[in-house]
């Protein structure tokens, strides 16, 4: 099975953003700040830090296939780096939210 790329799950993010599909937390914030969330069934780890999302750091598609941080930055991009500033000010806006509410 193929690794997902970093392209894929851009559009993923994107797609959050834009709330065409909806983005929740699937458990508490870590201290490392690590936190997990799903978009439709893809289980997504996301490094924030003082909430600001840095990076993604893995990401599992409902079919089983798998993305690390480790590959993506090995072909020199992370997804989140393809965001614009306004997408990834909306990602952080949704989850400032969802960790306010819990």
């Amino acid at each position: 099975m193929p690794p997902l790329t970093t392209r894929e799950i851009y559009q993923l993010l994107r797609d959050a953003a834009l709330e065409v599909r909806p983005l929740r937390l699937t458990g508490e914030p870590s201290a490392s700040g690590l936190v997990q969330v799903d978009i439709e069934g893809w289980q997504l780890t996301l490094d924030i830090d003082d909430n600001h999302l840095r990076r993604c750091q893995r990401c599992q598609s409902p079919d089983g296939r798998e993305g690390l941080f480790d590959n993506w930055q090995r072909y020199g991009t992370d997804p989140v780096s393809l965001l614009s500033t306004w997408e990834l000010a909306q990602i952080e806006r949704l989850l400032t939210e969802f960790k306010n509410a819990v």
